[in-house]
């Protein structure tokens, strides 16, 4: 009877913490309607509804950001995804990393990147890979912004690995594709060249047409063949891909091209099948 009665109190107590941070946040007083939220968050812990406990974490974050607490934004995604989590729930989880990194980009680039990775391991841990392909392809672009192109790269080959476990062989392909012509344009032709020798040890790549783009591209580097090199960027294939790499493949060449020209493809060491990172 008393487990009953205390039980009861204690949703009457959550229940008025959520008034309050309603009534908090439609008189625009957003420090205490998150106070409300965090309290009414630990409650729902205590009282094992970590589904609930995590939805008041996500509405916290999000008055973090408006609040421009970029600290706490961090801490109460994080939270969220960890009492989604619990309740085994590794889509909302994913989710609500990724919120916290869009709400991040700008402010807190590396944090928001280290949330889209972390959002892309999780789902890669239950095999759901297919559903990470949108947090790989914002985590380039952020990385893309910073113009950390190396990163850049080693984050499309991840995800050209991820799309290949689910048998995504076009977004593999284009994956790949896309991490040479990042190494184009960061005027890397070496990093260019061991990229795409390895990705082409891989069967679905070398077939592909993904593979005679990127062929091309090098062999008019090789040339140093300007025009060339244009013409490539604007064919089918650099079209197919995610805007932000369309976007520099249009710039290219990049650099210095006079060094290049007359200069061989270097062959590299076979690649490691199951090490595209």
């Amino acid at each position: 009877m008393l487990v009953c009665v205390s039980s009861s109190v204690g949703i009457v107590s959550k229940l008025l913490l959520l008034l309050a941070a309603i009534e908090y946040r439609t008189a625009r007083d957003n420090v205490k309607a998150k106070v409300a939220l965090e309290k009414a968050s630990k409650g729902q812990e205590m009282l094992s509804s970590p589904w609930d406990a995590a939805k008041h974490m996500e509405t916290c974050g999000n008055i973090a950001k408006e609040l421009g607490n970029w600290g706490e934004v961090l801490d109460y995604y994080r939270r969220a995804s960890e009492l989604f989590n619990e309740c085994g729930r590794v889509q909302p989880a994913a989710d609500a990393l990724a919120k916290g990194a869009r709400a991040l980009e700008e402010s807190s680039p590396d944090e928001a990147i280290q949330l889209y990775t972390d959002a892309c391991s999780l789902l890669e841990e239950d095999g759901r890979e297919q559903m990470a392909f949108d947090l790989y392809r914002a985590g380039t672009s952020v990385y893309l912004k910073l113009e950390r192109y190396e990163d850049a790269a080693t984050f499309l080959l991840r995800w050209g690995l991820a799309a290949d476990h689910c048998n995504a062989v076009n977004s593999q392909c284009k994956a790949y594709l896309s991490a040479i012509v990042v190494y184009l344009y960061a005027h890397d032709l070496k990093q260019a060249e061991k990229c795409y020798n390895d990705c082409s040890q891989i069967d679905a790549f070398l077939k592909s047409d993904q593979n005679r783009c990127a062929s091309k591209l090098l062999s008019a580097y090789a040339e140093g063949d300007i025009e060339e090199i244009k013409r490539v960027a604007q064919s089918s294939s650099i079209s197919n891909l995610d805007h932000m790499i369309i976007r520099i493949a249009r710039k290219l060449p990049t650099g210095d091209m006079s060094a290049l020209k007359g200069k061989e493809p270097v062959d590299e060491e076979p690649l490691d099948e199951n090490d595209l990172t």
